[in-house]
This record gives C-alpha cells, structure tokens and sequence, in this order.
C-alpha cells in the first residue's frame, strides 16, 4: 500500500469514528444554530458557517480531536457501524433468520436462488420492460420473507444484558414494549431542534437566509439555479414548493443523473434481463400486495418493477454497508455450501425486501418519470435514510431510538391514553411501528407525506417521523380514551389520508398546552 492510499484510508477512518462522536453532534448543532444568525447569507453560506465555527473556538476542538484519534489505535469496524454489542448481536441474529426464511423458501419451492434466463425469456422481457404489470404470473406460492409485525417482536425482545431493568420499575420507560437504555430527545430538545417549524406558513421559507432583494418565490429557484447542496438542505426544512421538489431533493442527495449514472442504470437493466433471481418474485408479490392496491400508487406499477428489480442487482448498494449495523447476507455457490471461499452476497445489493420495501419507492415516481432519474434518487434516499428503518442500532435515526422515542413522547406527554391503551392490550407501537418503518409511505395522502419527506431530507433525520405518530394519537386521544380494545383502537387510526402533517407536528411540539 503506497503512503497516499495509507494516508486516504487513515482520513477515512477518523471521520468514520468522528461521526459517531458527542464532538461531532455538537458541532453539528452549532451549525444549525448558526444559520439563523443575520449575518449568515445564502451565497455564502459554507464560508460564513466555517468562520463562525471558527471563531466559536470548534476549529481547535475539532483539531484536537482528529490528532487524538490519529494517535491512538483504531477501534474494530464492526465498533464503528455499531459501537454496542447487544445491538451487533441482535442484528447478527435477525440477519442469520431472514436469511434462513430465504434459503428455505428456495429449497420448498425448487426456485433457485439466481439462473440465467434463456433467450427467449431474454427478448419476452425486453419486449415486456415497460408493461411488467401486465404479466399474470402465479405468485401464490410465494410469501415475504418478514413482515414489520415480525421486526417488531424481534425489537421487543432486545436487551441490554448490563443493564439492570429492575432498578427502573414504577418509572413510566417501563411502560413501554421497548426496554432499551438509548438516550433519545423529549420534547424541549425536539423543539430546539425543529425550531424552523414554528413558522405559521410552513410552506414558506426560510427568511433567516437573509438575501436581499429576494422573495420567497424566487428563493428556491435561486438555490437550484446555484445548485447549494446545503442551501437546498436548509430550505427543505420549511417544505419544497411543488413544482421544484424534485429538483431540490436531487440536489440535497447530490444526485445529478449524468450520462454515467444513465449508463449504469442500462448496465442494472441488462443484469435483470440476463439473470432471473428468486428475490424478483418477492419484489412482484410485494407490489401487488401494496403499491397496486393503493389508490395513488397502483399507476407506477410498472416504474416500481424496473426501479426495484435493477436496485436488487446494484452492488454500490453496498457501500453503505459501512456505516449500516447490518452486514449483506451471502449464500453460496450450487453445490459449495461451507466453502467460504465460494460465499457470494446474494442479492447483489445486500437487501433482502420485506413486505412493504416496494413503499420507499411508490411516492418518488410523483416526482421522477425518467427512470434513470428516479432510481438514482431511491438509492439516494435508501442509503442515507430508509435503511435504517429495517435495521437493529442505537443509531438516534434507527427504528430502536424511534420506536423508544415514540413511547417517551407519548409517556410523557399523554401518560393517561397511553396506560388506558395498555391496560386494553392496545400499546400504541403496535399500531404506529407499520406507519414508522414505512416511514408513514402508503398511509398519508401523497402531498402531505412529501412534506414529512422534505423535512426528513432537510433535518438529515428520521426522528421527524416519530413526532408525527405521537402527534397522530395525540390528535385522536378523545376517541382513542373510549376505545376498549386493540382492534378498536386500529379503526379508530385506520385512515391517516385525511390528517395535515405539519399542522399535527405544530401543535403536538409547540402548543403550550403540552
């Protein structure tokens, strides 16, 4: 290894281990509070936020830490995904099961996991690419590998095996179906951090910028025409205006959909012609079961198939592997089982899809009708976000911090519904955990789960999402409180299309009432 790759991959690893620093999660909360200092100008705005910083004294902060680390040994990498062991084996566990419901699908069904399709089949579906929906191919024999239902009980039995739960009994966390000691934000630390939502017009923007001469109509069109990452970031948070949405978002996930990015996408659709994987039929069952029955999706049938079957294939899926708690499932050569030598990442992108994944895509084709287009930004928001959703960590953005965030909020601040709930059999993250790790997709109508989404993208942060199921019971407490069980309570929360997200998220965060 030459010195510049040695020095490349030293770099790479200190600012893998900064990021999971208290350092770094103050530094970042510094720049966020900067942004609403006046002299703070959007054609600047990097500039102006590292000389704050600066001259804040988090520069010499920030020094010291990185010559620290450059001193000191560095932790294993498994440490680094997850630094808790518990949380590593637990997800250890839950990957060696999916992984065995797969194998055992493919060995009771005579599928093999991967075959090459022959000519013919080659030209049917080149021919077919753009009406997939029309194929009436029986799927009856296939089921998904796991459902949210089936990730939830696994969460609910996690333990951290050093920490005595006894000591904690009469205190409201025991109330709670997830028993894990994370540290996750309660309502002041949430206001503090979405302070840009109490703005009344929360569709308009940020006026903290402070550009002269410019309305908030022309604000979005300069940012893009700029193409600020960041500014298009800090915009997001107070909603994208319809029209340039999908310009915005592409812009905050640096997806620019150049030639090599359509070029790789045409690479992703020839691997899908030449090779037929048992994973396609669970991506077929998924859609049908989901998007197709859905009263705003059921059109994109078709985009879902191409987009979903050519992520299957991507192996620069699994670069996020890296900072992702889970490791991709492998199987192994026809005929080489235990040879390890002869293990392959099967699919090639590492992700096996449960009931529901079709759902992360779904509301991206209101945006995106090139599919190169579309599937670059799903990637996009999969491996910054959407994994995480599926995925066993202490991470704050992890499903475990948001389910445990979820009954905090609800503990706290709705303590009389939440013991009724309990008392009837009805906890309330049986109900929210389907709405949480689809990330609400599928259950608001498409306009208002795109401003959740906006502000997932413009907070880097999925905890928005778990504010909004507490503010949804909050929003039904009175009916909720007469309810006398479990079912009942679900049709009392069975139609979300009606709700307004940020008008919800408002009040539950900062009327004074709460």
């Amino acid at each position: 290894m030459d010195e510049g790759t040695e020095l490349s991959l030293t770099i790479a690893q200190i600012v893998q281990r900064l990021k999971g620093s208290h350092l770094h999660s103050q530094i970042e909360r510094q720049a966020k509070e900067c942004l609403h200092q006046p002299d703070i100008k959007l054609e600047s705005l990097k500039e102006d936020v590292r000389s704050f910083l600066k001259t804040s004294g988090w520069e010499r902060k920030l020094q010291n830490a990185v010559l620290k680390l450059y001193f000191h040994p560095a932790a294993p990498p498994e440490h680094l995904k997850e630094p808790l062991a518990y949380m590593r084996k637990a997800q250890a566990n839950w990957e060696k099961r999916v992984l065995k419901s797969l194998n055992s699908m493919s060995t009771e069904l005579g599928v093999p996991l991967a075959r090459k399709r022959p000519v013919l089949e080659q030209k049917e579906l080149t021919n077919k690419w753009n009406e997939m929906g029309t194929d009436e191919s029986d799927l009856s024999r296939f089921r998904p590998v796991y459902a949210p239902k089936d990730f939830l009980e696994m969460l609910i039995g996690l333990r951290n095996p050093n920490h005595d739960s006894s000591e904690d009994v009469g205190v409201r966390s025991h109330w709670g179906l997830i028993q894990v000691p994370l540290n996750v934000r309660d309502i002041p630390q949430m206001r503090g951090c979405f302070q840009h939502l109490t703005n009344k017009h929360v569709d308009m923007k940020d006026t903290s910028l402070s550009l002269p001469r410019l309305t908030s109509s022309s604000l979005p069109c300069l940012v893009v025409t700029e193409q600020d990452s960041a500014a298009a970031q800090q915009y997001s948070r107070q909603g994208c205006p319809t029209g340039l949405r999908a310009e915005l978002w592409a812009l905050i996930l640096n997806s620019t959909n150049q030639p090599q990015d359509v070029m790789h996408y045409e690479q992703l659709k020839a691997g899908v012609i030449q090779h037929d994987l048992l994973v396609d039929n669970l991506i077929y069952k998924d859609v049908k079961l989901t998007a197709s029955n859905d009263d705003y999706y059921f059109v994109f049938e078709d985009f879902l198939y191409q987009v979903l079957l050519c992520f299957s294939r991507d192996t620069a899926v699994l670069e996020h592997f890296k900072y992702n708690s889970a490791t991709p499932p492998k199987s192994y050569i026809q005929g080489k089982v235990g040879n390890e030598e002869c293990a392959v990442v099967y699919p090639p992108n590492g992700v096996i899809p449960f009931h529901g994944f079709s759902m992360y895509v779904a509301p991206l084709c209101f945006l995106y009708n090139e599919p190169s287009k579309l599937y670059s930004v799903f990637r996009e928001m999969y491996i910054r976000h959407f994994f995480r959703l599926h995925s066993i960590s202490s991470s704050p953005s992890g499903i475990v911090s948001l389910c445990l965030q979820f009954e905090q909020l609800l503990q706290t601040h709705l303590p009389q519904l939440f013991y009724h709930l309990r008392q009837i059999g009805a906890q309330p993250l049986r109900i929210a955990f389907k709405w949480m790790v689809r990330a609400f997709s599928g259950y608001l109508s498409t306009d208002q789960l795109l401003l959740l989404w906006d502000r997932i993208l413009g907070y880097d942060s999925l905890e928005v999402v778990a504010v909004l199921a507490a503010a949804v019971f909050a929003f039904r407490a009175e009916n909720l409180m007469e309810v006398t069980s479990l079912a009942s309570a679900e049709a009392v929360l069975a139609d979300l299309s009606t709700l307004k997200v940020m008008p919800l998220i408002q009040i539950f965060l900062f009327a004074t009432a709460i």
